[in-house]
């Protein structure tokens, strides 16, 4: 029986499983990441202001943070030498991957590769390489700064989100491609969205009918958050999410062969036995 059968119906092999200690964790920094994102639209005017340089202390918050999901899920799962290769090698080659389209209309190659191996090796996996690997490219490209943690936690999502998709055993082929690919297309211009709303709120200053106004109703700053990503990073958006659909229409049959055998071989949920020696 192969390492995928063997998981039971309707669930493939998982490198790293959700635990109940690595779900609690995951929950608690999806909570405090959502509210750090999201808190300036709902403070007054007066609070605001006063949290415009906050931006540091989530850094230091939110990085112990994730560093505990990873530790939670190693611990859940009993991540053994295999995983961690695999997460290593997954997470070296997205850090490569990324600084290829920096600077270029928003192309960002890594973020196939990262709905792919959520897809094969689960939400828990595809969370803690998300992060893994964002952290890894900002240390390649000199990128840490205080936006660090929202990246890790957000490319995260999008990681964990390829591995919650419907049809992990029964949809294959040119379906799943499509699948992953309309995904992929969604998550990418989610995140350049979630990604905006982590520094729109601090550009204040510049008075403009796409500024963020401290104490507004949320409907009216909504209004111009919108106004804001259209104007500003829509551009870069959408070539992202073209170039994640093109490569993983592409690619994507490949990779995810390659992404299946190397777990099948592996067999990370695998039984360890110990028989005795018939030598003397």
């Amino acid at each position: 029986m192969s390492a995928e059968s063997s998981t039971g119906a309707g669930s493939g092999p998982r490198a790293i499983r959700l635990g109940p200690r690595s779900a609690a964790a995951l929950a608690l920094v999806t909570a405090i990441g959502v509210v750090s994102f999201g808190w300036p639209l709902l403070a007054d005017s007066s609070s605001a202001l006063a949290h415009s340089r906050d931006a540091p202390w989530l850094f230091a918050a939110l990085l112990p943070l994730l560093i505990g999901v990873v530790l939670a899920t190693v611990a859940d799962s009993g991540l053994d030498a295999k995983a961690i290769a695999m997460l290593g090698v997954l997470a070296a080659v997205g850090a490569a991957l990324r600084p290829l389209g920096a600077g270029i209309a928003g192309l960002e190659p890594m973020f196939f590769l990262m709905v792919l191996a959520g897809r094969v090796l689960g939400p828990g996996f595809g969370f803690v390489l998300g992060s893994v690997t964002m952290f890894a490219s900002a240390l390649l490209t000199g990128g840490v700064g205080p936006w660090l943690p929202f990246q890790m936690l957000s490319m995260g999502w999008v990681a964990l989100g390829a591995g919650l998709l419907p049809g992990t055993q029964r949809l294959r082929g040119r379906a799943e491609l499509l699948l992953l690919a309309g995904y992929g297309a969604v998550a990418a211009v989610g995140y350049g969205i979630v990604m905006n709303l982590q520094g729109w709120p601090y550009l204040g200053g510049a008075a403009t009918g796409v500024s963020f106004v401290p104490g507004d109703p949320l409907h009216e700053n909504l209004v111009r958050f919108l106004a804001y990503c259209l104007a500003t990073s829509l551009g870069w958006d959408l070539p992202r999410a073209a170039l994640t659909v093109v490569l993983t229409l592409l690619l994507g049959g490949t990779v995810l062969k390659a992404l299946r055998r190397a777990t099948r071989r592996a067999a990370f949920e695998a039984p360890v036995a110990f028989r005795a020696s018939s030598e003397p």
